[in-house]
């Protein structure tokens, strides 16, 4: 069985309640905290590399910090960079199982990981 991971924010709801479902679901994921242990640009593209979306969907773009700058997200490079910098605007939570990631917004997206 592939070991799980969540880049995980404990202020937020929605990263509380993943977490939530996957102990429900008898899974005790490695936590990690990203605000505390930012992402290099190397883990953000590797990330970006997993998830089943668009890579701008990271990009937490409602945030102060992006509002206030002309951040360039056209690229997974630029995503990388703008997220190693300022990891506030990673969207959260995101949960890895092995090659695949998920944001969990809502929490339930991450059942496909199951």
């Amino acid at each position: 069985m592939s070991k799980y991971q969540i880049y995980h924010n404990p202020r937020c709801s929605k990263s509380r309640q993943t977490l939530e479902l996957l102990e429900s679901e008898g899974i005790k994921p490695e936590i990690i905290d990203y605000l505390k242990d930012p992402l290099s640009e190397a883990e953000v593209l590797a990330l970006l590399g997993k998830l089943n979306s668009n890579p701008q969907s990271l990009v937490r773009t409602k945030e102060d910090v992006f509002k206030e700058n002309n951040f360039d997200i056209d690229t997974t490079e630029a995503i990388a960079k703008v997220i190693a910098k300022h990891p506030q605007l990673m969207e959260r939570p995101v949960v890895v199982k092995g090659d695949q990631a998920v944001l969990g917004r809502p929490p339930e997206n991450i059942k496909s990981l199951f």
